[in-house]
């Protein structure tokens, strides 16, 4: 089965909904301290707009005191420069999903909804089947994966010090510096005369060829020819700002369990599909203005139940060895992406591999 699977994107879309729907409910996240952070999130969201703005007043006001001297009005290049900056800021460089991921290392508050939602999760299970043998109910998320936050056996927990958060960010902006240095460079060559019309199509064929595989890549090169080369930026970002989102949403998870370079990437490759679903899913939501922080920390949540469909119950840390190995390959794959809509919740698996219902 193609990692990239349509019904696996489709099935990745329906989680965005279903892990929202089911993080919601939770009456946990509804006290004074989500609140709060809803509040400072809604705060956030209309400060990284301002910050976004800065360099769009800027030019209007350089342009304000040029129109003194020559007539910018007339030509229209007024406009159009704004409008250029304006799409470089939000399409080319995506700086508002970078100053969103960013938050996460500032404030623990993201962390911190996973785990509550992830906690959810079994309580909803516990409460379902509380009427069955507890011996044969799978093994719980939460009570081992909040093990791994305070083992020291694990070097990826969440940062607890001011050098570990700034050592992150560093890291995370000099990650987001090589790609916006990336994108800015393919856009600009865009404009090169004769070799311009051939860069994008070259570019996707090259960066989506590893990603999704020759075929698919192949039709975005021919259609690069065709679609207007805005449209094609848009698609190009989207898809790896989607893939981006969902590294960023799954960080709790991997922050515990630790996985090497190369089982993150099988991990990844595994459920391509579904995760590219879910995670272009919240891209799209989150572009709704002033509000996309705090879409943001809902997209968490549902990660957390997202998880409990795509891994197994973590062991104590203590035995945690060879559990990464274990995870690499997603086990109920066939079964899950099969299932109807309204049975999303029905695979799951007991200790000794009996397929239960949720």
């Amino acid at each position: 089965m193609s990692n990239l699977d349509p019904n696996a994107i489709l099935r990745g879309a329906q989680l965005t909904l279903v892990g929202a729907y089911r993080a919601l409910q939770n009456p946990r996240l509804f006290n004074t301290t989500l609140y709060k952070q809803a509040a400072i999130a809604v705060a956030a969201g209309f400060a990284i707009r301002i910050i976004i703005a800065i360099p769009s007043l800027l030019v209007r006001v350089l342009l304000f005191f040029v129109g003194f001297i020559i007539d910018v009005g007339s030509s229209q290049w007024d406009q159009r420069m704004l409008s250029g900056l304006t799409f470089i800021e939000k399409s080319v460089l995506q700086l508002p999903f970078f100053m969103m991921s960013a938050m996460r290392f500032v404030s623990p508050a993201m962390d911190e909804m996973f785990m509550k939602s992830l906690e959810w999760v079994d309580h909803t299970y516990v409460v379902k089947h509380k009427s069955e043998d507890p011996t044969t109910l799978r093994a719980m998320y939460y009570p081992n994966l909040r093990q791994y936050g305070d083992s020291k056996q694990v070097t990826g927990g969440p940062p607890k010090d001011k050098k570990s958060v700034y050592r992150n960010v560093l890291l995370f902006a000099q990650r987001y510096a090589k790609r916006a240095a990336i994108s800015m460079g393919i856009y600009l060559l865009t404009f090169v005369p004769y070799i311009g019309p051939f860069v994008l199509p070259a570019a996707s064929f090259y960066s989506l060829n590893d990603a999704v595989g020759p075929e698919p890549a192949a039709v975005v090169f021919a259609c690069g020819f065709f679609l207007p080369k805005r449209w094609m930026v848009m698609v190009l970002q989207g898809f790896f700002a989607s893939r981006s989102l969902m590294r960023e949403l799954l960080e709790p998870y991997f922050s515990r369990i630790h996985f090497t370079k190369e089982q993150k990437k099988r991990w990844f490759r595994d459920r391509q599909g579904l995760l590219f679903g879910f995670g272009v899913g919240f891209y799209l939501i989150l572009k709704t203005p002033l509000l996309g922080v705090l879409i943001y920390g809902i997209a968490e949540a549902s990660t957390a139940y997202l998880i409990t469909k795509i891994t197994d119950p973590p062991p104590p840390p203590s035995e945690s060895d060879d559990f990464a190995e274990t995870q690499v390959a997603w086990k109920n794959k066939k079964e899950f992406l099969t299932l109807d809509l309204a049975h999303l919740d029905r695979l799951n698996t007991t200790d000794d591999g009996e397929k239960k219902e949720l």
